[in-house]
């Protein structure tokens, strides 16, 4: 459960980027729609970079590393991205957030696998898919409620709640796995 619960902290940030970005940059920051879909390709960009070099990654900083750092990479990143003045520095928050989120899945869902075999496996992924669902529809009541900006703000808290989670994490299954 707690790998899941990390897994949709993570994927509610990366439904919200394809489904949001786009109109942040436009309403809020005043770009062109072709700048503004330049947002998600960024970030994209960014997670197949890390999700690529993801194995090197976790080979120099352990699993606990990759989740912990990946989640306060992010939350830094959404808060640039939904706070910055300026479309290239909205595009630099997407860009590291994007970093931050690409590994934090996978190691969730391997974790919860190694602990709990295929019954784990299912039940990260339910959790984590739910989290990439709830993510869209959350942020627009929130920026319908309050303001896209700080709508967007919930995807840097789910972010640093699954580094703390991470974290608390670290200890489990280190008979079988290690860190």
């Amino acid at each position: 459960m707690l790998f899941g619960v990390i897994a949709a902290c993570t994927a509610y940030g990366e439904g919200s980027m394809s489904d949001w970005s786009a109109l942040h940059l436009t309403q809020d920051l005043g770009a062109a729609p072709g700048v503004a879909a330049l947002g998600y390709s960024v970030f994209a960009l960014a997670m197949t970079l890390g999700r690529l070099s993801g194995t090197a990654v976790q080979e120099r900083f352990g699993r606990t590393g990759v989740l912990v750092a990946g989640g306060l990479t992010a939350a830094a990143g959404m808060l640039i991205g939904a706070l910055a003045p300026l479309t290239w520095l909205v595009f630099a928050g997407f860009a590291v957030m994007g970093l931050g989120l690409a590994n934090i899945f996978p190691v969730a869902i391997g974790r919860a696998g190694a602990l709990a075999g295929p019954g784990g496996v299912a039940v990260a992924s339910t959790l984590g898919y739910g989290g990439l669902l709830i993510g869209p529809p959350a942020i627009g009541f929130l920026a319908d409620s309050l303001s896209m900006p700080l709508a967007l703000t919930t995807v840097s808290l789910l972010a640093a709640l699954a580094a703390v989670l991470g974290h608390a994490a670290r200890d489990r299954g280190r008979g079988r796995e290690g860190a």
